[in-house]
């Protein structure tokens, strides 16, 4: 059951960027991004109250409450800045630079916690997926991508700061989260940090005076965004499962993988395809993801 759990994790995760692009063709960036939080918050607490985590709550204590709520705003500057990114520029690309963050957290695990079991290994995949990411980094023409955004600037590259913004938060969120999560049950400390990310959103949202515009929400988007917020949610259930009944080892290159179910998908829903070069620079980010879970 495990592996249909990791599978279902990994197709569930990869959907959710295709699903949050369809959300914000003419929805505000902000906006999508708190009422996607909404959805996850409530799935976030389902798990907590599913294994039995609500009974650690009075365990929390001052210092992991302080990097978890570091960690949930780091987290909603990244979500922020991913639906900004998504907003503007084609899936393909902005999804293999968001998932770049993978080597800035493997750098700074190495560094600031020590992690150096198999270190040559690890910086060798840590240098096959920045290499696949500069390949996959491409100036889209209009043509590439039929149903982009009217937003998408004429340079074509105004979604890369955004997605480079998002893997550099991302990966601070993971080295604030090993900080936090020491000692805490992991689903509390998700919860606890989508609580964060929640207030966040909308506070955000409050203070640009963006408020209004939630009104002026296309039904269709909202429901894209409603779907983004469930598929992230079902991920997430998946995979504590798939955690908690098989190895490690081999659910979380399962489940990191979904960069692939995201390609397939933008092919198939916004036709954006891959050039020679972004299927070599893909490949490369693919052995380097399975080459660091098996680095450990």
């Amino acid at each position: 059951m495990w592996i249909a759990a990791a599978c279902a994790s990994a197709f569930f995760a990869g959907i959710t960027a295709i699903l949050a692009k369809c959300g914000v063709r003419k929805t505000d960036s902000d906006i999508a991004t708190a009422i996607r939080t909404v959805v996850v918050l409530l799935f976030a607490w389902l798990i907590v109250f599913a294994t039995g985590a609500k009974q650690r709550i009075g365990d929390l204590s001052p210092r992991p409450i302080l990097f978890l709520v570091l960690s949930g705003l780091a987290t909603c500057g990244s979500w922020l800045c991913y639906f900004k990114a998504l907003s503007v520029g084609d899936v393909n690309k902005v999804v293999p630079v968001d998932k770049s963050g993978i080597v800035l957290a493997v750098l700074a695990g190495i560094i600031f916690f020590r992690e150096t079991a198999s270190l040559p290994l690890k910086l060798l995949c840590v240098a096959l997926i920045a290499a696949g990411t500069f390949l996959m980094i491409e100036r889209a023409s209009p043509a590439e991508s039929p149903n982009r955004s009217n937003n998408t600037p004429k340079n074509g590259y105004a979604w890369l700061p955004y997605a480079f913004l998002s893997a550099a938060l991302a990966a601070a969120t993971s080295v604030l989260a090993k900080v936090g999560l020491d000692g805490i049950d992991a689903n509390l400390g998700t919860a606890v940090r989508t609580v964060i990310i929640l207030a966040a959103a909308w506070g955000i949202v409050v203070t640009k005076r963006k408020l209004p515009l939630v009104k002026r929400i296309p039904r269709h988007e909202a429901g894209f965004l409603i779907l983004s917020g469930l598929s992230t949610g079902i991920s997430w259930i998946c995979y504590f499962y798939a955690i908690q009944t098989g190895p490690i080892s081999a659910v979380v290159p399962i489940d990191r993988l979904s960069i692939l179910v995201t390609v397939l998908f933008a092919r198939v829903v916004f036709r954006e395809e891959l050039s020679t070069r972004a299927m070599f620079g893909l490949a490369c980010i693919v052995a380097g993801t399975v080459g660091l879970t098996a680095a450990g």
